[in-house]
């Protein structure tokens, strides 16, 4: 399977906000309910302004009888996608194993 590299990894919040809260029917003040965290908190990952952490993967994990690796790697596909290219490496060298 080939990978687009030029394209950015979905943002577990748009996930969330676009597949998997609206086929459960729920509004998404009772979501965040359900997973014990703050409506706004909730709002800031659905609209991709925090990340996912692995408390909340966890909380994910259980409410949509997934695990929470699942949402630890969307996130991480994603900071990694945007942090490859945001960071400055072109000081850095790369080492090499010794022969």
């Amino acid at each position: 399977m080939t990978r687009f590299t030029d394209r950015c990894p979905a943002h577990p919040g748009e996930i969330l906000r676009e597949d998997v809260i609206p086929a459960t029917a729920k509004p998404k003040a009772e979501v965040a309910r359900m997973l014990g965290i703050s409506r706004q908190h909730l709002y800031d990952i659905l609209s991709e302004r925090k990340p996912v952490s692995a408390e909340v993967a966890v909380r994910l994990g259980k409410l949509f009888g997934n695990a929470p690796l699942f949402w630890v790697r969307l996130q991480g596909a994603y900071d990694a996608w945007n942090a490859t290219r945001n960071v400055d490496v072109s000081n850095i060298p790369t080492l090499h194993a010794a022969e």
